[in-house]
C-alpha cells in the first residue's frame, strides 16, 4: 500500500500541471451539469414488502390517479368566509393558474361541490387539493417554488393567507447547507491557522476540501435525476464531505511539514507524506465508505441512498487528498510555510509538543485512573439510550415561518391534528361485492379515527381508496397504535370471508413501517459494520486485538451520542438552546445512519493514532514508550482535526430541519468524545495495560493476510520510483 501511494505521490508532484488540470476539468464539468439540471430530491419512502408499500403499489397499478397522492395549499380568510364572492374569485384564479402548470394533473377547490369536505366548519379555512402528474421525487425545488407562487399570489393579493403543505411544501422549503458549511469553513480556517501558524499552510486543506466537496455535491445533484435521493442526502453529504476533506488534508500536510523541517526536498517529503499519512487516509476513508455502504443491508432505499451519497463525498475527498493535494503542495514548494503568524513557531516537531508529551506520559503512567475517568464520562451519557424510541419527522417542530409549518398549523386548527397525517386504505375488491360498506363503517367506529371518507373506486371498480384521518397528530404514539389496530384488527375482521384484500398505507404509515424495519435491521447492520471494520484493521495493523478494541471503543462513543440525542430531543432537555420549542421524536433513520457514519469516522482517528504508535513500536520501543510517543506526536493534530469536525457538524444544528439538527448534534458530540475521551484517555490506557497482547497475531493468520498494511515503520522511500531510497 505505502509503496503504491509513494508512486502516486511522486507522479502527482512531477506532473502537477496535468493533475491540477484534470481535477479542474472534472469539477467544472460536474458543476456545469448540476447547474443545468437543477436540484431534484425525493420525498418518497419506498419499503418493499411492507403494508404501506403494498398500498402504494396497488394504487399505482390499478388506480394511478390516486397513487401520487395530493398536497394541500391551505387558505385562511381574514375577512369573511372563503365562499364569499371576493374570496371565491381569488381561489378560482389560483385554481386556474395551477391547472395551467404542466406539473399539475388535477386541482380540487374548497369552494366547489366536489371539494366541500375541504372547507372547515366555520368556512374560514380550506385547502386546494393539488395532485401532480408525476412523483414528487421528479420535481425540482425551482419547479415547486414556481408552482407555489402561481397558487399563492392571487390568494395573497386578495388579502388572504396561503401556505403550501404536505410533500410539495417540503420540496418548497428544502434547505441548502450553504450557511452551515460557511460557518464550518470559517471555524476550520481559524483552527488551521492556529495549528499551522501559516496562512498558506492553512489555506491548502481548505482549498482542496472545498474543491472536492463542490465536485461531490455536483455529482450527487446529477445523480438525483437518475436515482431517488432524499432531501437530507445532499446536506448530510456536505456535512461529512467537508469534515473528512479538511481532516484528511490536515493529516497529510502535517506529515509533509515534518519532512520539510527534517531537511527533505519538497517533492520527496510530499511522496513520503502520501506513502505514510496518505496510507492512513486511504484505510480510514475506506472504513467510512464500507460503513456507509453497509447501510444497504437494511433494505431501505431512502437510507441506502443517503449512505451512498455520503460515501461518494468521502471517496472524492479521499482521492483528492492523495492526488490533488500533493499537486498543490508541489506547486507551493517551500512557500508552504509563507505568511507566518509572528508569535507562532511554524516548524513541525515529529515528536509532538512538550505539553502533549507530558500529557501522554501522565496518561500512560496512570492507566487505571485514565480508564476510570473515561468510563465515568461515557457510561452515564450512554445510559439514556435504553429508553430511546424511534419516531418520524415532526412538521410541528419546523420554524413557524416555514410554509410547510404554516400549512400544518392551519390544517390542525381547521380540521384537527390528525388531518396532517392521513392514512390511506387501498382495497382490492371483487366486483359486485358489498365488502366496502362494512369496511367503511368499521373503520369509522375504530378508536382513534376522527373521520373516514367514503370509498373512491377506480374506473374498473375493482380497487377503492378510503382516506382515514386520525384524532392524533402524525408523530403521536396514538397514531402509530391506530395503524397497528387497523392492520391487525379492524380491516381483517371487516373483510373476513369477502375475498377482498386491503392495505393500510400513506406517509404516516410508511414511517411506522420504516421504524419497524430499522429496529429489525439495526443489529445486522452493527454486526456487519463491525466485521468489515475488523477485517480492514486486521490487514492494516496485523493484530487481532487492536481491531476488537477499536470496535468496542467506537461502540462506546456512538452509544454516548445516542444517549445525548435521547436526552435533548426525546426528553426535550436543552431543546430550546438549539432552536426547538420542545421535545421531538428521534427520527427512525437517524440512529441507523449515525451508527454507520460515526463508526467509520471514529476509525479515522483510531487509524491515525495507532499508525503512529505502531511506527514507534516497529522502531524498537516497548508498548508503554510507543504509546507515549505515538500519542504525543499525534494528539495535537487529532484534536485539531476533531475540532474542525465538531464545528462543521455542530454548525448544522442551525438548520431549520429537526432531522438535520439531530444529525449535527449527535455527530458533533460523538466526534468530540471520540477524539478526547476515547483516543486520548481510553485507548492509550488500555494499550498500556494490555502491553504486548496488543500486537498478538497467530502465525497462520499472518501468513495468509494480504501484504497491504500501513507499513509506517522505519524510513519511507524518499526517492523517485526506480531509484535507490535515500
Amino acid at each position: 500500500m505505502s509503496a503504491l501511494l509513494h508512486r502516486v505521490g511522486w507522479f502527482a508532484t512531477r506532473h502537477r500541471g496535468l493533475v491540477l488540470l484534470t481535477w479542474l476539468l472534472i469539477a467544472v464539468a460536474a458543476i456545469a451539469g448540476a447547474s443545468i439540471l437543477g436540484q431534484r430530491t425525493s420525498v418518497d419512502i419506498s419499503l418493499p414488502n411492507t403494508g404501506s408499500q403494498e398500498a402504494t403499489d396497488l394504487l399505482t397499478d390499478k388506480f394511478p390517479a390516486q397513487a401520487q397522492g395530493s398536497s394541500p395549499i391551505v387558505i385562511r380568510s381574514t375577512d369573511g368566509k372563503l365562499t364569499d364572492d371576493k374570496n371565491a374569485k381569488a381561489i378560482a384564479d389560483a385554481t386556474a393558474a395551477l391547472k395551467k402548470n404542466d406539473l399539475v394533473a388535477s386541482v380540487v377547490s374548497p369552494t366547489t361541490e366536489a371539494g366541500a369536505s375541504q372547507l372547515s366548519k366555520n368556512g374560514e379555512i380550506g385547502y386546494l387539493s393539488v395532485t401532480l402528474d408525476r412523483n414528487l421525487g421528479q420535481v425540482t425545488k425551482a419547479e415547486a417554488v414556481d408552482l407555489d407562487d402561481a397558487a399563492t399570489t392571487p390568494i395573497e393579493d386578495a388579502g388572504m393567507q396561503a401556505a403550501t403543505g404536505g410533500a410539495l411544501g417540503q420540496v418548497v422549503d428544502a434547505e441548502t447547507s450553504d450557511t452551515s458549511a460557511g460557518i464550518g469553513i470559517l471555524a476550520a480556517i481559524i483552527i488551521l491557522l492556529l495549528t499551522f501558524g501559516s496562512a498558506v499552510a492553512m489555506g491548502v486543506p481548505i482549498v482542496t476540501a472545498i474543491f472536492s466537496l463542490a465536485t461531490a455535491i455536483s455529482c450527487i445533484t446529477i445523480l438525483g435525476h437518475v436515482f431517488g435521493i432524499p432531501d437530507t442526502g445532499p446536506v448530510l453529504a456536505t456535512m461529512i464531505g467537508l469534515g473528512v476533506g479538511i481532516d484528511y488534508a490536515l493529516f497529510i500536510v502535517t506529515r509533509h511539514r515534518e519532512g520539510l523541517s527534517g531537511g527533505m526536498e519538497p517533492n520527496a517529503s510530499i511522496a513520503q507524506a502520501i506513502a505514510t499519512s496518505g496510507a492512513a487516509v486511504v484505510f480510514a476513508g475506506f472504513t467510512v465508505i464500507i460503513a456507509l455502504c453497509s447501510l444497504a443491508v437494511a433494505r431501505i432505499p431512502i437510507v441506502t441512498a443517503m449512505g451512498v451519497t455520503s460515501a461518494l463525498a468521502v471517496l472524492i475527498a479521499m482521492i483528492a487528498a492523495v492526488t490533488l493535494l500533493p499537486a498543490v503542495l508541489a506547486l507551493l514548494g517551500h512557500r508552504l510555510n509563507a505568511l507566518r503568524l509572528p508569535w507562532r513557531k511554524v516548524d513541525e516537531d515529529p515528536d509532538g509538543s512538550p505539553r502533549w508529551a507530558s500529557f501522554a506520559r501522565d496518561v500512560c503512567n496512570r492507566p487505571w485512573i485514565a480508564l476510570a475517568v473515561s468510563l465515568l464520562i461515557l457510561l452515564p451519557l450512554a445510559a439514556p439510550v435504553v429508553g430511546l424510541k424511534l419516531g418520524q419527522p415532526d412538521t410541528d417542530a419546523l420554524p413557524k415561518d416555514d410554509t410547510e409549518r404554516i400549512a400544518y398549523d392551519l390544517l390542525a386548527e381547521g380540521f384537527g391534528p390528525g388531518f396532517n397525517g392521513p392514512l390511506v386504505v387501498a382495497v382490492e375488491v371483487p366486483k359486485d361485492s358489498d365488502a366496502l360498506t362494512k369496511l367503511e363503517a368499521d373503520i369509522q367506529k375504530t378508536d382513534g379515527v376522527a373521520l373516514a371518507t367514503p370509498a373512491q373506486k377506480n374506473p374498473a371498480g375493482d380497487v377503492a381508496l378510503i382516506t382515514v384521518f386520525p384524532t392524533s397528530g402524525p408523530s403521536d404514539e396514538a397514531t402509530e397504535d391506530l395503524v397497528s389496530r387497523l392492520r391487525d384488527e379492524t380491516v381483517p375482521k371487516a373483510l373476513a370471508g369477502t375475498g377482498a384484500t386491503a392495505y393500510v398505507g400513506g406517509i404516516t404509515a410508511g414511517y411506522v413501517d420504516l421504524a419497524d424495519r430499522i429496529s429489525d435491521s439495526l443489529p445486522y447492520l452493527i454486526a456487519l459494520v463491525i466485521l468489515l471494520s475488523f477485517l480492514l484493521l486486521l490487514v492494516a495493523f496485523r493484530s487481532v486485538v487492536l481491531p476488537i478494541k477499536a470496535a468496542v471503543m467506537n461502540l462506546l462513543s456512538v452509544g454516548a451520542a445516542y444517549g445525548v440525542l435521547t436526552i435533548v430531543f426525546q426528553h426535550g432537555h436543552g431543546a430550546g438552546l438549539i432552536g426547538l420549542e420542545g421535545a421531538v421524536p428521534v427520527v427512525s433513520f437517524v440512529p441507523l445512519m449515525m451508527f454507520a457514519i460515526l463508526f467509520g469516522l471514529s476509525m479515522d482517528y483510531e487509524v491515525f493514532l495507532l499508525s503512529r504508535i505502531r511506527e514507534h513500536h516497529d522502531a524498537g520501543e516497548d508498548t508503554h514508550d510507543a504509546v507515549v510517543s505515538g500519542l504525543a506526536s499525534s494528539a495535537r493534530v487529532i484534536t485539531a482535526a476533531a475540532s474542525i469536525m465538531v464545528v462543521v457538524f455542530g454548525s448544522f444544528v442551525l438548520q431549520d430541519d429537526p432531522t438535520v439538527k439531530q444529525f449535527g448534534l449527535g455527530m458533533a458530540v460523538a466526534v468530540f468524545l471520540d477524539a478526547t475521551v476515547v483516543r486520548c484517555l481510553l485507548v492509550p490506557s488500555l494499550m498500556v495495560l494490555m502491553r504486548d497482547a496488543n500486537w498478538w497475531l497467530p502465525g497462520w493468520l499472518d501468513r495468509i493476510l494480504p501484504p497491504l498494511g500501513l507499513d509506517e515503520g522505519g524510513d519511507a522511500e524518499t526517492s523517485p520510483p526506480g531509484t535507490a531510497p535515500a
